[in-house]
């Protein structure tokens, strides 16, 4: 199997075909290797049309989720991001590509590093792992222009929203732990904007501000 291929028809027929139009996503879908974040017995289906299973209770999400995010993120290349849920570090490869620099938070040890190695692998510089609970953020290297939650959130964790710079945006599952609608909230004029971005589907939050 042709994994170069592969990657290429998942771009066209599950990003571009669906409306995924951000050129820059669009590029950074093609050059990130989702096969490298995987466990080898899944190679073989590395670019098919949904998640999986990555060890730990945990999965890889969709590439179409993943590109999604990254669209509504709205990321020109100058942000710093912050992103709950590292996983396997695939989601965070393709905001290094899209972002000045990237801060991720995961709670799960052996994820966390097993992540970091590929990253590492990968040279992506720009990248800033940390093991702990990420439902408190990175309070330290606050603000963030943008925040991406890879988790389900049972609502707006506050400590994240603190976190935002002016003008920023946070990008999360919300909802019941079986379904989730992904929100973007931003604060525009002083008020803060929600929108919606259809129903999805992702492992709970959990930490001190979780479920």
């Amino acid at each position: 199997m042709d994994l170069n291929q592969a990657r290429e028809r998942m771009v066209v027929e599950q990003l571009e075909r669906r409306g995924i139009k951000d050129s820059r996503v669009l590029a950074a879908m093609r050059s990130v290797e989702r096969d490298r974040f995987i466990p080898a017995e899944y190679a073989e289906h590395a670019y098919d049309d949904g998640p999986l299973p990555i060890g730990s209770s945990q999965t890889i999400s969709q590439p179409y989720i993943v590109a999604l995010m990254s669209e509504v993120a709205a990321l020109g290349g100058s942000e710093r991001v912050l992103e709950i849920g590292t996983g396997s570090g695939y989601q965070t490869a393709v905001l290094s590509r899209l972002a000045a620099e990237v801060f991720s938070v995961e709670s799960i040890r052996s994820l966390h590093e097993h992540a970091r190695l590929i990253l590492e692998a990968l040279r992506a510089d720009n990248v800033n792992l940390r093991c702990g609970d990420g439902s408190v953020g990175w309070p330290e290297a606050a603000p963030y222009d943008v925040i991406l939650v890879t988790a389900a959130m049972p609502g707006i964790v506050r400590p994240l929203v603190e976190q935002l710079a002016s003008g920023g945006r946070l990008v999360a599952p919300v909802g019941e732990e079986d379904l989730q609608t992904l929100v973007r909230l931003q604060r525009i004029n002083g008020s803060w904007q929600e929108e919606y971005f259809g129903d999805c589907r992702f492992v709970r939050m959990t930490g001190k501000h979780g479920f």
